[in-house]
């Protein structure tokens, strides 16, 4: 008997579910209110790095001058002042375009019904959509909730809306602000600010906790603090908000300490939100709040045949952990067993350095008894960052100290992103420091600070 899946959300947590479902045999539905992609693709992840690339490029035009003849620097600043937005954002919108239709194809080749419209469920069986049509029922035998989140506007900020930015907004602003304030020097927070300075943007991070970054190493986020403050970046630390007004075209922020921040924009960045009204939750008898539903974090099962992927059951607020949780939620409801491991997904931040970090925290595993240590290479001593201008930051591995199985790493610096996937194979296998000693990097690469860590 073939298996009916519905799937809720058709962002990076339900798209893959339902293609996962329908390589598995499943008749699949997949509803989405909106576009398919959700806010990673369309107002998040991909968006970013499109800016972020075409502000580092602009960086890079900045510091050609020291390899050019004298008078240089004037065409450097003459480029610089004549980047044209409305083609930058054309990039970012093509490039978004290409993928949004790129899954709709996948969805498609795999036939899975795609329903414009918001769903809510009628019972432990069926869906309600209502779409522009109409409505239509939905009938399944396992659902997967992948709705995802939404920016979060706590007091004082959540009368003020109407005149800050968002991150769903501030792709589309008509033009870039000479100044921009942003509330949150989370990882949203330090990713806009940094490529708003490279677009020549003055900019303000309010924090409320003493650092950029608090969730993640201190050291890490130390770096950071020093190559935002060299650029220019001002950072307000350790203070809290107590008033936002718009008056006369200008956006004031009042501080605790009485700091008052003035500029043209301000972007809030201070969280995410679920808000699952609407949905008939209370229907099935089953409780949310703002930071979503609970789930099984092995299996993501809510309750008997429903599953909840990605921002909504708050496990990890990444889209390729939804991503990793909706293929396993529709292999568990397509009658299979796959387990979903939140400690194995790699985070990533795109400032300059780059940061990303997988495995256990230094607190983590002292909470868990174990005794770490820890391996630091600094990109001062490597080859290839030299060569390249980029030695900022380092490299650090974690390790058990009396087993040497790896446990994480934090890196900072030049190629982070994408060389934290090393680690991460590593730990998926469970390997010691001994074992990934056995690794020969190319040289001359970044890549290869790894191996000068494992060996002190």
């Amino acid at each position: 008997m073939v298996k009916k899946i519905a799937v809720i959300g058709g962002g990076p947590g339900g798209y893959p579910a339902a293609l996962k479902a329908a390589a598995l045999g499943a008749e699949v539905t997949l509803i989405e209110k909106n576009k398919l992609g959700g806010v990673c693709l369309n107002c998040g992840c991909i968006p970013s790095k499109s800016l972020l690339d075409a502000a580092h490029r602009f960086e890079t035009a900045r510091r050609l001058p020291a390899l050019c003849e004298d008078g240089a620097q004037t065409d450097a600043q003459n480029l610089t002042s004549k980047l044209s937005w409305a083609k930058i954002q054309a990039r970012q919108r093509a490039a978004t375009q290409k993928l949004v239709q790129g899954i709709a194809g996948l969805l498609k080749m795999r036939k899975v019904r795609v329903l414009t419209g918001e769903a809510s469920f009628a019972d432990e069986h069926r869906l309600t959509v209502k779409t522009a049509d109409g409505t239509e029922d939905v009938p399944f035998d396992a659902c997967i909730i992948a709705t995802g989140s939404q920016a979060f506007f706590p007091p004082p900020f959540d009368t003020a809306k109407a005149f800050l930015l968002d991150n769903s907004t501030i792709f589309d602003i008509p033009r870039l602000p000479k100044t921009l304030t942003i509330i949150g020097g989370g990882v949203i927070g330090c990713e806009m600010a940094e490529l708003m300075n490279g677009f020549g943007v003055a900019v303000n991070i309010v924090e409320m906790q003493p650092r950029l970054l608090p969730p993640l190493d201190e050291g890490v986020a130390r770096v950071l603090t020093q190559s935002f403050t060299k650029r220019g970046i001002k950072l307000f630390t350790g203070q809290t908000a107590t008033r936002v007004a718009q008056e006369n075209g200008v956006k004031r922020l009042t501080l605790a300490d009485g700091t008052v921040l003035e500029s043209e924009e301000i972007l809030a960045a201070i969280g995410r939100t679920v808000d699952l009204t609407g949905l008939g939750l209370e229907k099935l008898n089953i409780p949310w709040t703002r930071k979503g539903v609970q789930v099984n974090p092995q299996t993501l099962q809510l309750k008997d045949n429903l599953y909840a992927v990605g921002d909504v059951n708050g496990l990890c607020l990444l889209a390729h952990a939804a991503t990793r949780q909706g293929e396993v939620a529709a292999a568990n409801a397509c009658g299979q067993t796959a387990v979903y491991h939140n400690e194995l997904v790699p985070s990533a931040i795109y400032t300059r350095p780059e940061i990303a970090c997988v495995g256990l925290t230094k607190q983590q595993a002292a909470a868990q008894g174990i005794e770490v240590k820890a391996q630091r290479a600094f990109l001062l001593a490597c080859g290839r960052a030299q060569t390249q201008d980029e030695t900022e930051g380092y490299f650090e591995l974690l390790s058990d100290k009396q087993t040497g199985r790896l446990l994480g790493a934090n890196l900072c610096g030049a190629n982070a992103t994408e060389i934290i996937h090393i680690i991460a194979a590593l730990l998926t296998a469970g390997l010691s420091v001994e074992t990934a000693r056995e690794i020969i990097f190319a040289h001359p690469t970044v890549s290869e600070l790894l191996g000068e860590a494992l060996w002190k």
